[in-house]
């Protein structure tokens, strides 16, 4: 008894000499071949064009500011404690006097790094973080030589200071982003 209707019975005949030539066969794959010449090419020419991605498409890793130019990242850890590939690490420290238009919150992160090699943009960060500091863009990894241009430290992370780059930080925050509270 069949379950599916997918099983088909072979044919067992032997074959003719007719076929044992092979030649229908030849001569379908160079019509299927004729017929792939002549249809519109899939190849996108990446310089001069770019693909364009789904909304859902998920990026590089973004640290977030605020309005006024502050990073939203507290270095909580949450992000690193999330990521399935341990490619997050963080150092916390605690904000001195007279940097407060620099941080948010008392503790920031000092030293913050993503291994691009390890990075599998899950999106997990992107959920742990309670004070939306890091989200995944809509831009996609560059190539590079070497291993160490793949380990992105915070300054490469961070979005432009929105009073210094107005442009350049409204760029950055994209569609997905959400605004800072």
């Amino acid at each position: 008894m069949q379950l599916t209707q997918r099983a088909k019975q072979v044919d067992r005949t032997p074959m003719t000499w007719l076929e044992k030539l092979y030649l229908w066969n030849i001569a379908k794959g160079m019509l299927i071949t004729l017929r792939h010449l002549f249809k519109k090419k899939v190849t996108v020419q990446y310089p001069e064009e770019t693909r364009s991605f789904s909304k859902v498409f998920r990026g590089l890793q973004i640290l977030n500011r605020d309005e006024q130019g502050r990073e939203n990242c507290t270095a909580c850890g949450l992000c690193a404690v999330a990521c399935p590939a341990e490619a997050i690490t963080m150092e916390a420290a605690e904000r001195q006097p007279g940097e407060e238009h620099l941080y948010r919150e008392e503790k920031y992160a000092a030293k913050y790094e993503i291994n691009m090699l390890r990075c599998i943009f899950c999106g997990y960060c992107e959920e742990a973080c309670p004070k939306d500091a890091i989200y995944l863009s809509q831009t996609f990894a560059p190539s590079n030589y070497g291993r160490s241009g793949f380990i992105y430290k915070k300054e490469d992370l961070l979005i432009p200071h929105p009073i210094e780059n107005p442009e350049g930080f409204a760029k950055a925050r994209g569609e997905k982003a959400v605004p800072a509270k």
